[in-house]
């Protein structure tokens, strides 16, 4: 290491931090590990049925007459993966979507990758499934709840109450005070 190189790069590991950072909080907001399962699960099922293994002089060849659908199917587990990362509000069609894929891989696609993709279309469609977006932390609802004609932002109760999901109805706020009336 020379004297006019320092031991790494302060601005560069800046820049590596921030984008990691970036991309974790990116990843925290959607479904990524799902997509990703689903993603992967396409590749052994729509590449398995065109392979040619080779044992040394010998080719063996695991093409099947459904080949097509297996691209089909795999092409089709790939958008899903894709669309899970990128639009978060259709991970209970894309879940359920790719769990059935996974199923028809299996008597059309050389036992679905050889279960290698069947396995991974299941896990993440469940995974896809069962996924739920999390809460909005308080630190960024005071940053975007602007309820004045000032563009002050309020701070929101910390029990909870007289948000949107009080239904008690006793909050000041809808000027109903426990009385609920009936017209």
């Amino acid at each position: 290491m020379s004297a006019e190189t320092p031991a790494g790069n302060p601005a560069a590991r800046g820049q590596i931090t921030y984008w990691r950072l970036r991309f974790r909080v990116w990843r925290g907001g959607r479904p990524f590990w799902a997509g990703l399962f689903i993603l992967l699960a396409g590749f052994p099922i729509a590449y398995f049925p065109y392979a040619n293994l080779q044992i040394g002089h010998l080719t063996l060849a695991m093409a099947t007459t459904a080949g097509a659908g297996s691209l089909i199917i795999g092409v089709l587990l790939g958008v899903l993966g894709i669309s899970l990362w990128y639009q978060k509000h259709v991970r209970v069609f894309a879940g359920v979507a790719a769990i059935l894929l996974g199923l028809v891989s299996i008597p059309v696609s050389n036992l679905g990758g050889f279960l290698i993709g069947f396995l991974l279309a299941l896990v993440g469609g469940g995974m896809a499934v069962a996924w739920v977006p999390g809460e909005e932390s308080a630190a960024r609802r005071t940053e975007t709840d602007r309820t004045d004609k000032g563009g002050v932002p309020q701070a929101a109760p910390a029990d909870g109450a007289s948000g949107p999901n009080d239904l008690s109805g006793t909050s000041p706020n809808d000027g109903a005070n426990g009385r609920h009336s009936a017209g």
